[in-house]
């Protein structure tokens, strides 16, 4: 869907001069026309919707008592965005400061992201913005970007026994989960043990590359939505 936030006048403009092909009115009134029109009209100056999937590992669930290991944001057919936390900020107790201080930047990158029971009053962003707000970072604000939940895409759309991601992606013989983790490893990584992060991070790297084929799976039976994170 457009985000209205990050266009420029000329493009706004654009779009309250142009009307939709199906109804004839203007695009910036009918942007749902927009989105299903937008490749037949030649002289679009909007970009496609920068999409990117994003995932973090935690010490826990509670923000306030639990912190960031690490993230990753892997772009719509492209790289992946990261930080780990380190040995270093564990021990001098900056913890997840500066990883927070990346991650507002990166995720500015994409006009969408894409998490798995990672939305509002879930975990992944209500974690990510109580961290952000502690160190005093500038976490994306109301409508500057918006998020999809692709627990609520295969929760809505199939009936499978679990919505777990790696349950979603056996279905669909996604590779997934090469890395795993267990109770050992995470309190060593807590610790600030290397090796163990960086088992992590590749765990959260293979969490957001299957992420995206179970997104494209479901997609086409989803309406554009304008959920912000």
């Amino acid at each position: 869907m457009i985000n209205i936030n990050k266009l420029k006048k000329k493009e706004i403009l654009w779009l309250y001069n142009k009307r939709c092909m199906a109804h004839g009115c203007r695009y910036i009134e009918h942007p749902a026309c927009f989105e299903r029109e937008r490749y037949d009209l030649p002289d679009c100056p909007i970009e496609a919707e920068k999409v990117g999937f994003l995932d973090i590992e935690s010490t826990g669930l509670k923000a306030n008592w639990d912190f960031v290991l690490c993230y990753c944001i892997k772009e719509e057919n492209g790289k992946i965005y990261e930080d780990l936390i380190t040995p270093k900020d564990i021990r001098s107790f900056v913890f997840d400061k500066y990883v927070l201080l990346k991650l507002c930047q990166d995720i500015r990158r994409f006009d969408r992201v894409v998490v798995h029971w990672g939305k509002d009053r879930r975990h992944d962003l209500p974690f990510l913005r109580t961290r952000a707000l502690k160190w005093n970072r500038e976490f994306p604000l109301y409508r500057e970007i918006f998020v999809t939940d692709t627990y609520d895409m295969a929760k809505a759309k199939l009936s499978l026994h679990s919505y777990r991601l790696e349950s979603i992606c056996q279905f669909f013989n996604i590779p997934a989960k090469g890395h795993r983790l267990d109770p050992d490893l995470w309190q060593r990584a807590k610790a600030g043990c290397q090796k163990s992060l960086k088992h992590i991070l590749e765990h959260c790297r293979e969490d957001v590359i299957a992420m995206e084929p179970v997104y494209k799976k479901l997609v086409p039976f989803f309406r554009g939505n304008k959920v912000s994170i």
